[in-house]
């Protein structure tokens, strides 16, 4: 798509939220993204919701161009950021999306403010990730502890190539050539790496889409995962109690529900979250979908629909 959107900044108490604003005579539309990526992962739906909306795609905290300040890599931190940042457009109502951890702040601003006016949650992790129940989630078990053990390590290393060659995504590898598949892979890796430090990653055979990950990670602040690992990410802030107060039409797109075979959760939410949430918020409608995690890149035209 050809590039039509403006970069900006707008610093708030003293922290710069980064954003990209895709412009029309539409509704405001702010959209937050997930974990390890940045704003430029919705650059797909953006020419199809300019029609429509007037967008506003922030880079959380952590991320991209925003500020990198582990001390508001928390839900309560960021979720008044992003009400503050709201009130800085000058607008009094908006459609709010996030995707991930960026919908769990976008529920946030939602039951925290009067600013929303319709809701469109795309597959958070509610509940799993908080306490000890995130240790049996997937996002646990790979990017949180691999950003602690990275940051316990030093943290001086190539991250891009850290997180690759540390993956849980390794195990689901045959075990009989998982090594020798992992070792040429990595291989190839950190020679893209070391040619392209500025490149998005490259690695034959991987998938296209896994891989969209690595261009958010190239701004991506490990601390901000380190976070989740110690669950100091939802300190404050009682996922039941945020989803109970949420008053505006909500959409909650609930992605494939997986389970692996030794129990960990491996999707934002289990089937009884998805029921928990439909009940806990007043005006819920949701939509179960047979797909991965990232709706508006595997289900675009479904994701899109919501917004009509």
């Amino acid at each position: 798509m050809k590039r039509v959107y403006m970069q900006k900044d707008m610093f708030i108490d003293g922290q710069k939220i980064h954003y990209y604003e895709i412009g029309s005579k539409g509704k405001p539309l702010i959209m937050i993204h997930a974990q390890g990526v940045d704003a430029l992962s919705y650059e797909n739906v953006w020419k199809s919701l300019s029609r429509n909306y007037h967008i506003y795609a922030v880079d959380c905290p952590g991320h991209g161009g925003s500020t990198h300040d582990s001390a508001v890599y928390s839900l309560d931190a960021i979720g008044h950021m992003i009400i503050k940042f709201i009130r800085g457009l000058g607008v009094s109502s908006v459609t709010l999306t996030g995707h991930s951890s960026g919908g769990l702040i976008a529920a946030y601003v939602a039951a925290n403010s009067d600013l929303c006016e319709k809701l469109i949650l795309e597959d958070p992790p509610f509940f799993a990730c908080e306490g000890d129940r995130r240790k049996t989630t997937y996002n646990y078990l790979d990017l949180s502890s691999i950003c602690h053990n990275y940051l316990a390590e030093g943290g001086s290393r190539d991250f891009i190539l850290y997180y690759f060659t540390n993956q849980k995504a390794w195990e689901f590898f045959p075990e009989k050539s998982r090594d020798k598949v992992k070792n040429a892979l990595v291989t190839r890796a950190k020679k893209y790496r070391e040619k392209h430090p500025n490149r998005t990653l490259k690695v034959p055979f991987w998938p296209k889409a896994a891989l969209l990950a690595y261009r958010g990670m190239q701004n991506y602040d490990p601390r901000f995962g380190d976070a989740f690992y110690r669950d100091t990410f939802n300190e404050g802030v009682n996922h039941e109690q945020m989803l109970s107060r949420i008053t505006c039409e909500t959409v909650y797109l609930k992605a494939k529900t997986v389970v692996g075979s030794d129990g960990t959760l491996q999707a934002a939410n289990s089937e009884e979250d998805a029921e928990r949430v439909q009940a806990l918020i007043q005006n819920c409608r949701t939509v179960r979908l047979d797909c991965g995690h990232a709706v508006h890149n595997e289900r675009k035209k479904d994701f899109l629909a919501c917004f009509s």
